[in-house]
Parts: structure tokens; C-alpha cells; sequence
């Protein structure tokens, strides 16, 4: 499909706090493709395009960037009402984003690409191998994984060094942190590059080693897995784990509401990453996790999890299941 209109306003990049060397490596990266249209990509489109980069959004359907871009907006009017941003400046970030739904198209001028699909490692293999095949030699080729390797994305390009991870933290236009993570043969300039974007886009980077989960789900997937084993070993019900860690450990969330925003079918898959990653049982998921994902309840994007979602409500209400502590599996 061939892209919409492109408009060449943009706003004013924010380089206050960077050294020189820093600007110059920032400056040569002007058109960003970040692939996939749904949650992750849609915010780390929002902060690109805000801080005044040309923003190439490739998505198969029409129809997810057509509600990407609307989603956008609304967040951006939410900015707007707290005095974050104009609304000239939402003018200007919305121009900046161009849909597509031809990957070709969308990369064949890119700087950096930021592959934003689902946490499915061969998925994300078959993308990178066309990302290596269409883009320029120039592009730095990044992942927005939050657990899979980055060394075994870039085996399957000619091109490792320029592959690197860049996770962002959802929802990415409120969230600080991105996690960088070095593939074994990611060039050091390209760390730099990615490191000194981020600081851009108003983030804190962590630069971390490429593990099995990183250093972020490394640590919190099992917290939240060893959540849903207490659960399913009737240790307290889902009020009661979830009250334990946020007034007890100061936690902004329960470990099961937790993931229920994350969505269940993800945090399986990162708890399989560490469990085959480690080859230690500690990291098996949990069978209920197990027995939830293959049944459909997926947490807040499925409308039931730990908890039941209904459009429009803000209320947090405990799944029918698992009302009684005394619930059979």
C-alpha cells in the first residue's frame, strides 16, 4: 500500500543535557520505522513523532493504524489537558507519522527500524530476516523484546552488529525507562546511538547484557509467576496476594493485576523463554498460568484474567473463579 500524505513539519528535537558527539549521532537518524501498530507500537510511535522524528508505522491491516493513530491522538489530547503538550504540537507530532502496510515501502529510507510485534521468536526472526534483505546498509535494526535473545535475532542477519534491543516500558509515553541490551556482536556505536535516542525521547536508559528476560522480566516474571503459584496452591486469594505486595512492599500494582495488564499469553511466553533460556525448573510457568492462556483468558485484553474487565469501568473486580479461596482448578 502506498503511504498517505506525508507532511515534513516536525517539532523541535530536545538535545538539552547532550554532548556533541551525542547530537551528532542523533542527527543522523532522521526516519524511524517502528513495525507493528498495536500497544508497544502505537506509544513508541507517539514519543518519536513527538520529539520531532519522521515516524514510518508498518502494520498489515489498515484497519490497526487506522486505530493506532486515532489511539495516538487520544492519548496526546490527554497530554494536552494536563498541560504536557499544545495543541500545535500534537498538530505537528500526528504529521510526522506516516502509515504503511508494505514493509518495503516503509523501510527503504529508515535510520532505525524498532520491531514492535509479538513475543514469538520466530515471528520476530522471519522480520528480521526481511528487515536485513530491505533495508539500507546504514539502518540500525532494533527489538522491542522484553526477553528474547538479541544475539539469536541478529545470527539471522548479515548485519549483528546493528541489531540491538530497545525495550520500552508500557504505556511507552508515561513509562522512563527503556532497557538497551547488547547482542553479543552489537557494535558499541550503536549502543551509543540508541542509548543517547532515548535520552531524546525524554528516558532513562539501562544498558544490560543479552540473558534470557534481561534484567527487567528477569526478575519480575518469576515474582509474578511465584503470584499465580500461590494462588494456585490456595497460599491467599487474589485480593489478598495482590493487597500483601502493594501496601506491604509498596508495590504501584499486585503481581496479578499486573498480569493481567501485561496479558497472560505474555508472560507465559517470557516465563518459557527463562525456563528453556536457564534450562532450571525454577522458571517452569505455573499450570494454572498454563491452563489460563490455553483457555482464552488472557487478562485485560480478553476481558478476563485474575480480574474481569468491563469497556468503560475502572473498577477492579476479582474473576468469578476465584472468589472463593477455596476454587478448583
Amino acid at each position: 500500500m502506498s503511504q498517505v500524505t506525508e507532511k515534513k513539519e516536525t517539532v523541535k528535537v530536545e538535545t538539552i543535557g547532550l554532548d556533541e558527539a551525542a547530537k551528532e549521532r542523533i542527527s543522523k537518524i532522521k526516519t524511524v520505522t517502528v513495525i507493528g501498530a498495536g500497544t508497544m507500537g502505537n506509544g513508541i510511535t507517539h514519543v518519536f513523532a513527538q520529539y520531532g522524528c519522521k515516524v514510518h508505522m508498518v502494520d498489515i491491516s489498515r484497519e490497526a493504524l487506522d486505530k493506532a493513530i486515532a489511539k495516538i491522538g487520544s492519548n496526546m489530547d490527554r497530554q494536552i489537558a494536563k498541560n504536557v503538550i499544545t495543541e500545535a504540537d500534537k498538530a505537528t507530532a500526528i504529521a510526522n507519522i506516516v502509515p504503511y502496510t508494505d514493509l518495503g515501502e516503509a523501510v527503504q529510507d529508515a535510520d532505525l527500524v524498532i520491531e514492535a510485534a509479538s513475543e514469538n521468536i520466530d515471528l520476530k526472526i522471519r522480520i528480521f530476516e526481511d528487515l536485513d534483505r530491505l533495508c539500507p546498509e546504514k539502518t540500525i535494526l532494533a527489538t522491542n523484546t522484553s526477553s528474547i535473545s538479541i544475539t539469536r535475532i541478529g545470527s539471522h542477519t548479515k548485519r549483528p552488529g546493528k541489531v540491538v534491543g530497545m525495550h520500552f516500558m508500557n504505556p511507552v509515553p508515561v513509562m522512563r525507562l527503556v532497557e538497551i541490551i547488547n547482542g553479543y556482536a552489537t557494535d558499541k556505536e550503536v549502543t551509543q546511538t540508541v542509548y543517547d535516542l532515548s535520552k531524546m525521547l525524554g528516558k532513562v536508559p539501562c544498558v544490560v547484557n543479552d540473558y534470557p528476560g534481561f534484567i527487567s522480566n528477569r526478575i519480575l516474571m518469576p515474582l509474578i509467576n511465584e503470584a499465580i503459584l500461590s494462588l494456585q496452591e490456595g497460599v491467599a486469594g487474589v485480593e489478598e496476594i495482590d493487597t500483601i505486595m502493594k501496601l506491604g512492599m509498596a508495590h504501584p500494582m499486585g503481581p496479578l493485576q499486573l498480569a493481567d495488564f501485561i496479558g497472560l499469553d505474555t508472560c507465559y511466553s517470557i516465563m518459557n523463554v527463562l525456563h528453556m533460556g536457564f534450562g532450571n525448573q525454577k522458571y517452569a510457568p505455573a499450570t494454572l498460568l498454563c491452563n489460563m492462556v490455553q483457555a482464552g483468558f488472557l487478562g485485560a485484553k480478553s476481558g478476563e484474567g485474575f480480574y474481569k474487565y468491563t469497556p468503560g469501568s475502572k473498577e477492579l473486580v476479582v474473576s468469578e473463579r476465584f472468589r472463593s479461596k477455596q476454587w478448583q482448578m
